[in-house]
């Protein structure tokens, strides 16, 4: 089933990229002073936020289509949980980023290394989500 190995392909695309924000691009940020950090914050979320965006509506389009042609629910599963990352990253990181692109403006305000520090914890949320859709599809394909 073509659409159901490319859902898996897609989510392990999308677990590897948070995994890749989490544990070398904010570390690789946070040795950066305030204003150089807050500086390449704000480009590096606009890319990440496109392709984390687009990954997961590639897998869950993927995830239904396998869905459709073998009505395993398991297909619709593993298309939510990585479709949770939307409201997940609107609802919960959305807020701070804000916070942040608004810093980047004009000089980061004292706490803008906490926010880009609790940032950076919340993304595992997006990693937790990928990995379970990962995991949902191998089990699947197995």
């Amino acid at each position: 089933m073509l659409s159901g190995l490319l859902a898996l392909i897609f989510a392990s695309a999308f677990a590897g990229a948070a995994l890749y924000l989490v544990l070398v691009e904010q570390p690789a940020r946070l040795a950066l002073d305030d204003a150089a950090m807050i500086r390449e914050w704000a480009p590096s979320d606009r890319r990440g936020f496109a392709l984390l965006g687009g990954l997961a509506v590639a897998t869950a389009l993927a995830g239904l289509a396998a869905f459709s042609h073998g009505s395993d629910i398991r297909w619709l599963i593993g298309s939510l949980l990585v479709l949770a990352s939307w409201p997940y990253t609107y609802f919960v990181i959305v807020p701070l980023n804000n916070r942040l692109l608004a810093a980047s403006t004009t000089r980061p305000d004292a706490d803008a290394r906490e926010i880009v520090t609790f940032w950076g914890q919340l993304e595992w949320g997006l990693l937790a989500l990928g990995v379970a859709s990962v995991a949902v599809f191998a089990w699947t394909l197995s």
